[in-house]
């Protein structure tokens, strides 16, 4: 099925023995080597091709040739029509539908009332504690509550949120195929499933109220806007990008936050000099995502004719994995890709995406996470990493650190 022109094929046999418990653990080992020996190769486990270098990954990204298609696993666990799975007219109403709200101007206007006090109120819980695991008690309540309170679910709790989004992550990511491209684990998918359930008990009362009675909260506005008068769109039509917001939305900026903490933490020196000038950390921000992509390796394009990428021969309807991740420590692109440089020079770098499926809230990302940051530093600016507990990252959808223990003089 595939040919490489001009040289000789490589041994490729080492994918066979690739797991999805060690692309989980730690995707780097796997992706270096895809780099230096097949950019763009088929791995087994995901029965898919895999795009592992910034050129590739924004090739097939922005070509004409190819158009967005979901993971199988991500397909399961969100449904039709998922905003990242789309394309044509249906993703121009889904994009036409989320985006106001995160237009720059809209989220100037917003953003700073609406995160600053969240940032705030979970850090009086923490501050004269002198101690506190960041991942779970700051950097992503604030992040889903601040996403929550925007869709309009103000009601429900940050750490229910924060289960639905692990849920889902779990099951976006049970990407596992056998030989005949049946799932491996089809039971992994059963805790998504029951997110999902909650999820719609939940939101199904405020679509009720929201169909009749409009507010100014987004899934309100995805309803009703741009839609002919008396109408709204349908709830089985908008609850698959719903599940996406509750997913990728939900954790992006939480995970980057911390991504971004543990990378200062690793460069003292650097965090001193983010925390004597907070203009640092938009810099600082953009490093922690390119350093650790929170989402990894989610999205997909599939080929919609006979095309040469790489040297590589896909015939149509092939799909081709991007992971942004490997993308963002490509020695192509970066020197020392593997650690964490404030002062790198500021390349683009691939965390949000490439081409009409970019994410949509990169601004909103950023001003959480930025927002977020002051705060912190603000509140604490003697912050330092707590060495008696390390430090594990997870995920290959998804990553970001499991736990960031942290103390401070009181």
């Amino acid at each position: 099925m595939t040919t490489l022109n001009d040289t000789a094929t490589p041994d490729l046999s080492w994918l066979d023995d690739v797991t999805m418990s060690e692309l989980e653990r730690n995707p780097y080992r796997t992706y270096e080597r895809l780099r230096a020996e097949a950019p763009l190769a088929f791995v087994p486990v995901l029965g898919s091709f895999v795009a592992s270098t910034a050129a590739i990954c924004r090739e097939i990204a922005t070509s004409p040739d190819f158009e967005a298609v979901i993971t199988p696993a991500g397909g399961r666990t969100f449904g039709h029509p998922a905003i990242i799975g789309v394309n044509g007219d249906v993703h121009a109403d889904l994009r036409g539908m989320v985006e106001p709200a995160l237009q720059p101007v809209e989220v100037d206007r917003y953003v700073d009332d609406l995160v600053r006090p969240i940032a705030r109120r979970h850090l009086e819980r923490i501050e004269n504690n002198g101690r506190a695991e960041l991942v779970s008690q700051y950097c992503e309540p604030v992040s889903v509550r601040s996403l929550g309170d925007l869709l309009g679910l103000k009601d429900v709790g940050s750490d229910t949120l924060r289960d639905w989004f692990a849920k889902l992550s779990r099951s976006f990511t049970n990407a596992a195929m056998t030989e005949d491209g049946e799932f491996a684990n089809p039971e992994g998918f059963v805790e998504g499933d029951r997110a999902k359930a909650e999820i719609q008990a939940a939101v199904d009362p405020l679509i009720d109220r929201w169909i009749t009675r409009p507010d100014d909260s987004a899934i309100s506005h995805w309803l009703h806007d741009g839609m002919p008068p008396g109408r709204t769109r349908e709830r089985e039509y908008i609850y698959p990008t719903i599940y996406v917001y509750l997913l990728g939305a939900m954790q992006e900026p939480g995970h980057g936050i911390a991504s971004t903490l543990v990378g200062l933490f690793s460069e003292p020196k650097q965090l001193e000099q983010v925390v004597d000038d907070p203009a640092l950390i938009p810099r600082a921000i953009s490093e922690g995502m390119r350093w650790t992509s929170p989402i990894w390796s989610a999205t997909a394009r599939i080929s919609k004719r006979a095309v040469t990428v790489a040297g590589i021969d896909l015939p149509a309807g092939t799909p081709v994995i991007l992971s942004y991740g490997s993308a963002n420590h490509d020695t192509g692109q970066y020197d020392a890709p593997t650690r964490f440089d404030l002062h790198r020079p500021p390349l683009p770098h691939l965390a949000f995406g490439a081409g009409n499926h970019a994410c949509a809230g990169i601004y909103y990302a950023n001003h959480v996470m930025r927002i977020a940051l002051e705060e912190l530093f603000e509140a604490v600016p003697n912050l330092q990493r707590d060495t008696r507990s390390d430090v594990e990252f997870w995920g290959w959808g998804f990553r970001g650190p499991t736990s960031l223990h942290v103390s401070w003089e009181v």
